[in-house]
């Protein structure tokens, strides 16, 4: 699998009720964990006070990424998405030069 460096800024639609936010919200927290199970989802962090997330994701290719795996969550139809396709560097210090 391929890893991505993915920011989501996610923007809920102005007159969109509180009930339906937090239903997509709770619906998100457990597809997050069933992607990180399956390997998809690395890592995630969110900025302070921001509501971005910054994550490492994992899939065959960008448009698995796009389609299977970011396409499958709950908030997508409110988020935005930059895509950064990464490679391993030779000076990482957790390089072991696998796949090189």
């Amino acid at each position: 699998m391929r890893e991505f460096l993915v920011e989501l800024t996610t923007t809920v639609p102005e007159g969109t009720e509180q009930a339906e936010v937090d239903r997509r919200r709770a619906a998100e927290a457990v597809r997050a964990r069933e992607l990180a199970a399956a390997g998809n989802l690395g890592r995630l962090w969110r900025p302070v006070g921001e509501l971005r997330s910054l994550g490492i994701w994992r899939a065959a290719d960008e448009a698995e990424l796009n389609e299977k795996v970011l396409g499958s969550l709950p908030l997508r139809p409110w988020m935005t998405a930059v895509i950064t396709p990464l490679e391993s560097h030779p000076n990482d210090p957790g390089w072991t030069g696998a796949g090189a």
